[in-house]
Parts: structure tokens; sequence; C-alpha cells
């Protein structure tokens, strides 16, 4: 930024002698000349003993409360070139941006901000930064003032306002103005706007990247200075434009002293009769005091009026008052007594409760005991039936063996004796083994299905936190984005879409500029309340606000350009006006907590307005700890005009519910961005090792499942092969039981096994009989137990149902009753108003007496009889006035004549000097139009030169 030169013979850091332009025709001279030049430089310099120029070197810097450092430096600088290095955030563009800040540059030329106001740090008041200028040789500045350094002091304030100091080497206060700052750097020639002194990071991505000549021929425009001549030139002209209109409004003014004089000519022509006008402005002036008397006594009765019609409809409001007092009298003991009905019902349900908890075990243990005696029934049945079934085989077995005659050998059913037993024993074997298989099959698919239910579980999780990577990724790219440029942080393309409002605005295309997006428009005054403001606003943080539907309909198409694939913003149509709605009478105002309208700084009313409009954000108080939010709402007394409340949490607390925010940071207005990155870059880690955990245990599953699967299938197999083996050895033992072995010709066995079964079989009938009796007696018990059950439970729900539609009617009574307070407070409100409006009119009227009574006494002290007048005090006003200076200019005629001459010759004079200038001055602007054509010729000839 500041000059350098090349190290001496002695390898001492020393300053250039020669200007920029010296050094650009050194560059094009010959080697040789260079070299002798430099030694001559040298000897002159070691002649010297020191150097020819020591100025404008950065000797030191120091930042207090900058950007994100609190305290930074104080940094010492070398004569010669200087690196500072450091990892990110640790202030090395703090520094290039404090320079440039300090130095007289805006908050655009560091590609940092929109406003010096964005430069102090976050919870601070003010920033600071003292720079160190060296100011020794020749081209020092005022030396014996500043000494051997200046010392540059600024002061940033929270609301953008910047003060300069200008100190000594002492640190005596020189200065305090920036014109004197302006002027040192122009001695040093320290150009911060210059990107060939200064080249801040957007710039050189600009630069580089930057495909036109013409842009790269614009910057070397304004490397070069030729721009800022250019500009110079145009001021110039612009200057001599504005010059000669005023020599034209100097010509009206001569003009005007031309008439004067002929005015001072005319005076001795015209002589009038002083005592007529005399006795004329007597006679008015009694008119004009009559007429100011009738004009407040006019003024007065339509206020008499007003105020005895204001009278009468305070009855009316009072009478609208007492009629909703009654009604919200009404309406509470309504809601009383129905609360009181409510509460009775509910105790008779609580009575009730426990007689029917008694007749529900009662129909249980009934219907236990029925249950037991038709299994005893059924079983009584069953085996009657069963003995019947044998009585009947038994018969028919004696009745075939009475006709059998065939005989068998005993060896043979010997044989078939034992192969049946070894197949009765091999069918227990092969019945045990498809047991413990089908235990097996039943534990593989039950392994198998708990696998696969894991498997969709953790699917669905894996899922959901893929999306939250995802999402937190795109917002720490768009953090990322945003460390250069806050309007990032609410979407890719919002500078995009701002450059496109900024373009269509400078065309006409926008009848109001739109304003948007509202977060980027305002800021926190407590950085803890952001996540707060955040869940409050929601989507109107993104969104834009237009003046008029002709706004929308262009917004939307620049929109529809800009937003190709993204969801657009909403846009809010409302008039724009200039100041902020007046919100007393409806506002929160609480001596502890502020509403969010006092907790945001807005600067633009347009912004302020949207958001009262919109969200009502002066109804809305902010409490930090949760816990007191829910005690200041749903108290016994809350706030006046809170409508809600919110928590530093997100917490949304009304009066008589709260509900718990789902989001936990703020995305938006969150003071440092790079910690919010590092929140994000640990989330986003976390839920990759999450990740990977996930699919680690898919992966295991996966196995396990197979694996069961396999076993399934195997066990499938065995078990079909095991039902194969003991279907055909079922098979066979059938076979072997159906054979008929030839019996002994003793059947006695056989009938006396007949007789036992008779007897059973009457037995058997007497216990069934009893048992069906006793059936019927548990039947009839259950059924009387469970009508009185259902009775009771009925009694039960139809309390039930009226305590319902109780709850309905006390419902709507609170309804009803919130209605009647607030149509209460209405015309509580409107009488109030109307009172105070009676008091003002009653004030105003009193004052108009007052003032009538004055003028009363002072229209009688110039007429003591009262005068009717019919012209208004005006028109009276006006003839007097020209009257009197009739009046005056007669005198001045009559009785002085040489003052009269006196004032012509004078005026004359005036004349011709004014007439004078004006030759003098087109002569002027003659001359400097020929200079200044020159000039523009040597202009257009150095910058070809230059460019060749």
């Amino acid at each position: 930024m500041s000059k350098r030169k090349s190290s001496s013979v002695s390898d001492k850091p020393q300053k250039r002698v020669r200007s920029e332009e010296d050094d650009e025709e050194m560059e094009d001279a010959n080697a040789g000349e260079s070299d002798e030049e430099d030694d001559l430089l040298s000897k002159q310099m070691l002649g010297a003993g020191e150097v020819v120029s020591d100025a404008g070197i950065v000797e030191s810097i120091t930042l207090k409360n900058f950007m994100c450092h609190s305290n930074l430096g104080p940094f010492a600088f070398g004569s010669n070139v200087n690196f500072v290095v450091g990892n990110n955030g640790s202030g090395k563009s703090a520094i290039l941006t404090a320079l440039i800040v300090a130095l007289g540059g805006n908050a655009h030329a560091t590609n940092r901000g929109l406003s010096l106001k964005g430069f102090v740090k976050q919870g601070e008041s003010s920033a600071e930064v003292s720079i160190t200028l060296r100011n020794k040789g020749r081209d020092a500045y005022k030396s014996e003032v500043y000494g051997s350094a200046i010392i540059v002091d600024q002061r940033i304030t929270r609301e953008g306002l910047r003060t300069y100091k200008l100190r000594a080497k002492s640190g005596q206060i020189i200065s305090n103005k920036k014109e004197e700052l302006l002027s040192i750097l122009d001695n040093f020639n320290i150009q911060v706007n210059n990107p060939v002194s200064v080249l801040t990071q957007e710039m050189s991505k600009y630069f580089l990247h930057s495909k036109g000549e013409g842009d790269k021929y614009k910057f070397f425009m304004k490397a070069t200075q030729l721009e800022q001549m250019r500009e110079d030139f145009i001021y110039i002209k612009t200057t001599k434009n504005v010059t000669e209109e005023k020599v034209e409004q100097h010509s009206e003014c001569l003009k005007d002293l031309k008439r004067k004089y002929l005015e001072k000519e005319e005076c001795y022509k015209s002589l009038a009769s002083l005592d007529e006008m005399q006795t004329k402005l007597e006679e008015l002036q009694k008119q004009m005091a009559w007429a100011l008397v009738a004009e407040l006594e006019k003024e007065s009765e339509p206020l008499k009026d007003k105020l005895q019609v204001d009278r009468r409809d305070t009855e009316k409001y009072n009478q609208k008052v007492d009629e909703w007092k009654k009604k919200v009298a009404e309406a509470e003991e309504k809601h009383k007594q129905i609360q009181d009905r409510l509460e009775g019902i509910t105790q008779k349900i609580q009575e009730l409760q426990p007689k029917s908890a008694e007749l529900k075990a009662e129909v249980q243990k009934q219907n236990t005991c029925l249950k037991s005696s038709e299994v005893t029934a059924h079983r009584c049945k069953a085996n009657l039936r069963d003995l019947e079934k044998d009585k009947v085989q038994l018969s028919s077995r004696l009745n075939d063996l009475k006709l059998n005659i065939s005989q068998t050998t005993g060896a043979e059913s010997q044989a078939r004796t034992e192969r049946m037993e070894k197949i009765q024993v091999e069918l227990e074997s092969l019945s045990h083994q498809i047991s413990t298989l089908s235990q097996q099959i039943d534990q593989y698919q039950n392994a198998c299905s708990r696998a696969r239910e894991e498997q969709g579980r953790m699917r669905k999780e894996h899922e959901v936190l893929r999306r939250s990577i995802d999402a937190n990724k795109r917002n720490l790219q768009t953090l990322e984005s945003s460390r250069s440029n806050r309007l990032r942080r609410f979407g890719d393309c919002m500078p995009a879409l701002l450059s496109a409002i900024q373009e269509a605005h400078k065309r006409g295309k926008f009848k109001q500029r739109p304003r948007g997006p509202l977060g980027y428009l305002i800021s926190l005054k407590d950085p803890e309340l952001a996540l707060a403001v955040e869940v409050c606003l929601k989507g109107l943080l993104q969104a834009f606000t237009c003046d008029n539907y002709e706004d929308e309909r262009v917004l939307q198409g620049l929109m529809a350009k800009v937003f190709t694939a993204a969801r657009r913003p909403a846009i809010i149509t409302s008039t724009f006006l200039p100041q902020v709605h007046d919100t007393r009478k409806r506002a929160v105002n609480h001596p502890e907590y502020p509403s969010m309208l006092q907790a945001l700084e807005i600067e633009d009313p347009v912004v302020a307005n949207c958001l009262i409009d919109q969200r009502s954000i002066e109804s809305i108080l902010l409490i930090k700890n949760r816990t007191e939010a829910r005690r200041v709402m749903q108290g016994k007394n809350p706030p006046q005009n809170c409508t809600q409340a919110f928590s530093k949490d997100g917490d949304q607390i009304f009066a008589n519910r709260s509900y718990t925010a789902e989001q936990t940071r703020a995305n938006y207005l969150s003071g440092d961005v790079e910690e919010e990155i590092r929140h994000l870059q640990r989330e986003a880690e976390n839920q990759n090792g999450q990740a990977k955990r996930f699919e680690q245990q898919m992966r295991k599953l996966d196995e396990e499942v197979r694996q069961n699967e396999s076993l399934l299938k195997r066990t499938f197999v065995e078990q079909r092969t095991t039902k194969d083996k003991a279907t055909k050895l079922q098979l066979e033992l059938t076979d072997l039981k159906n054979v008929e072995e030839p019996q002994s010709e003793d059947l006695r066995p056989l009938e006396e096994d007949l007789e036992e079964i008779v007897s059973k079989i009457s037995s058997k009938c007497a216990e069934y009989d009893k048992a069906r009796a006793q059936m019927a007696e548990f039947k009839a018990s259950y059924e009387i137990a469970e009508q009185e059950y259902k009775q009771h439970k009925e009694q039960i729900n139809t309390v039930a149902e009226e305590a319902d539609l109780i709850k309905d009617e006390l419902n709507r009574t609170d309804q009803e009753v919130m209605k009647s307070k607030h149509h209460k407070k209405h015309y509580d409100d409107k009488r109030s108003t109307h009172l105070h409006n009676i008091q003002t009119l009653e004030a105003t009227l009193r004052g108009k007496e007052e003032q009538l009574q004055t003028s009363i006494a002072k229209a009688t002290e110039i007429c003591s009889e009262r005068l009717e007048i019919r012209r208004t005090p005006k028109s009276l006003d006006s003839e007097i006035s020209r009257l009197k200076v009739k009046i005056t200019t007669q005198q001045e005629q009559q009785g002085d004549r040489e003052e009269v001459v006196r004032q012509y010759k004078e005026a004359l004079e005036n004349y011709n000097k004014m007439a004078q200038q004006m030759k003098q001055l087109n002569s002027f602007i003659k001359s400097l139009d020929s200079v200044m054509k020159q000039r523009v010729q040597a202009y257009t000839e150095l910058r070809r030169q230059v460019l060749e």
C-alpha cells in the first residue's frame, strides 16, 4: 500500500526517490542508463548519510473489538516487504480490512460488509483501529507539527458512525477532521481504493476469473488513475455548468436591480393625500379589531355544538359498558354453574366406578363357573357317547367271533405282534424327532422374522440419518459460502436474486424497490435470542415484501429465472410507509423482558411494518428461561397485550398451553459463523460414524438372515424325509392291525365286558343329568349378573354422555365469557378515548373563550362601539398592509427628496457594478472552456501513449 524501494549498497532498507512516472520511464530506458542512475543515486544517499524520503510507511497497527477479534496487535512492520501469515480466523483479513477502513475507505471497498457497523464485534458497542505512519524525510507532512510519526485513531460505533483522531508522535491530538486525513493520504500518495495499492480477495478473484477484455481495461484504468482523471474532468465540467446556471440566476438579479432603479425613478411622479389615507387606515384598523372578534366567535360555535353532542354520546357509551359488564357477570355466573354441574357429574361417575368393578368381577366369576359346568356336562356326554360306541362294537365283535371259524397258527400271531411293537417304537422315535425339527423350524423362522424386522427398522433409521447428513452438508456449504457473504445463509440463489432486483430497480421496472430477505435486514440486540426469533418468524426470514401488485409480478418473474429448481421465497404485498407503525396502544410493555420488536434492530421502517403486520411482533415477549416464561404467561395476571412468549430454546408459551420447538439451533441469525461451521462439522462426523455403524450392523444382520434361512431350508428337508418315513411305518402298522386273529371259543370275558359297559352307561346317564341341571343353574346366575352389570354400565355411559354435553356447553360458555370480556374492554377503551376527546375539546374551547375575551377587550380599546363587519380579517389585513406601504412610500417621497435621489443613485450604481461582474464571469467561463479543451486533448494523448 505504501511506497517501497530496493535496498542500497549497504543493504539498509531505503525509500525510493522517484515517483511512479519516473519508475515507468526507468523501465523503458536501456540497461546502461539505468545502472548509471542507480550509481548516482547510491552516491547521493551515501554522501548525505540518510534516506532521501522515508514517509508513508505503515509502522504498526492495533485492532480492538474489530470484526471477531477482541484485541489484535500491535503489529510492528518493517520498512520493506512484509508477509502476514496465519491460520484461518487468525486475523490476516482483519488487518487488511482495518487498514482500508481506518485510512478513509468505505465498507464496500473491503468486500467484507455493507456498512461500517458490521465491523464491530458482536456484543460490543464500538471498535477501535490505530495505525502509525512514518513521517520522515523530504516528503514528510507537517513534520514540525506531527513529528516523525503520524498516529491515525478511528472509532466505529454500533450505529455505523466513525470518528477520527490524528495524533502526533508525542500522542497530542492535532485534528479530528477527515479532510486532514485526506490531505495526509494525498501527500503520501496512499490510495486504499486503488487495487494496485490494496488488492482484496474478492477483487483478485474478480480480476483472475474475468474473461472479458473490457473488465481488465476497467481495472487498468482504475489502477493507473486515468479513471480518476476522467472523473475529475467530469467534475470540473459539472462545476462549470453549475457556475453557468448561477450566472444565469445573477442575470435575473440584474433585471431586478434595473427594475428597482426604474421604480426609484418613478417615485417622483406620484404624490397622494396622506390625511385621507391615514383616516381610512384608522377606520380599517377598527373594522379589523371587531372582525377578529367575530371570527373567534364563529370558530367557537362548532366546538360548542360538538361538545354538546359528545356529552350526549357519553351516556350511550356508559350504557354499552354497563350492558356488557352485566353480560360478563351473567356469563361468568353461568360458567360457574355449568362447572359445578360438571364437577357433580364427575363425582357421580367416580362413585359409580367401584360398583361397576364389583359387578364385572361377579360376572367373570359366574362365567367361570358356567364354563366349568359346561365342560363337565360335555365330558359326561362324550363319555356316554364313547360307552355307547364301545357297546355296539363289543356286541358286533361277539357276533363276528361266533361266526368266525377260521383259525391261524400262534406263530403268525406272535410274529405280527412283535413287528407291531417294533413299528410302534420306531414311530415314537420318529414322532419325537419330528417334534424337535418343528421346534427348530419355529426358532429359525422367528430368528429370520426378528432379523428382517430389525433390518426394516434400521433401514428407516438409516434413511432418516442419510437425509439428515444431506441436510447438514447443504447447511455446511451454505455457512462456508456465507463467510464472505452473509446473504448466502438464506440460500445460494439469494445474491443472484438481489443483484437482479437491483438491476431491475435501476431500469425503473419497480415503483418501489422490494425489501428482502427480511431476515437479512434485521439484527439481534441479544445473540442468545436467535433461536427464539427464528422459531417465531419461521418462513418470514426468507420472505420479500413489495409495495404493490405490479412490483410483485415483476419480482415473481425474477424469482422464476433465478430459482429454477429451489423453492421460491414468499412475497408479501403491502403499501410501503416512511415511518414505523405506532404500536404503543397494542404493544406489550414488560418491565423485565423485551418484546420481539424491542429485541430487534431494524433500520428500514418497511421491514419493521411488515413484521408487525404479519407476526404482531410488538405483542410477543422474549423470556430466556422457559420456567419463568410459563410462570409469566400462565399465572393469574398475564402481561397486558401479550399474546404469546418464546424462550431462548424456541419454546412457544401461550396463556393456556405451550409447545416445544423442533429446531435446536439458529440457522440464519446466529452471530458466530465459524462456531456454527465447527458445530455442523462435528455433527457431520458423528453422523458419518453412526452411518458406518448402521452399515456394519446391517451387514451382520444380512449374514445372520442368510445363515438362518440356510438352516431352515435344511431342517425343512429333514422334517419332510422323517414325515415320509413315519407315514410308511404308520401304513404298515395299520395293515398289521387290520389282520383279524382267530379267537378262542371262550367268549365269556367279552360278555362280561359287555355287561360292565351296560352298567357304566346307566351310571353315566345319571351323572350327565345332574351336570345338565347344575349348568342350567349357573347359566341363570350368569345371565342375572351380566344383566345387572350391563344396566350399571349403561348408567355410567349415560352420565358420561351427559358430562360430555356439559363440557361442550362449558366450552361454549367459556368462549361467551371471553367474547363478553372482549366487547366490554372494547367499549371501555372507546369510552376512555371519548372522554379524553371531550376533555381535549373542553380545554380547546376554554382557550378559545379566553382568546375571545382578550380580543373583545382589545377591540373595545380601539373602538368602544361594536361594528358589524362583513369582510374577513384576511382581506382587511391585506388592504391595511397595502395602505401602510403606500403611506410610507409617499411619506418618504414627500418628506425627504434627497434620500430618494440618493437611493436612486445607489440603485443605478449597484446595477452597473453587477453588469460589470457578469461580463467578467462570462469572459472567465470562455477562458475555462479553452483550457479544459486543451487538457482533455492532453489526457487523451496520454492515455493513447500508455496503451501503446
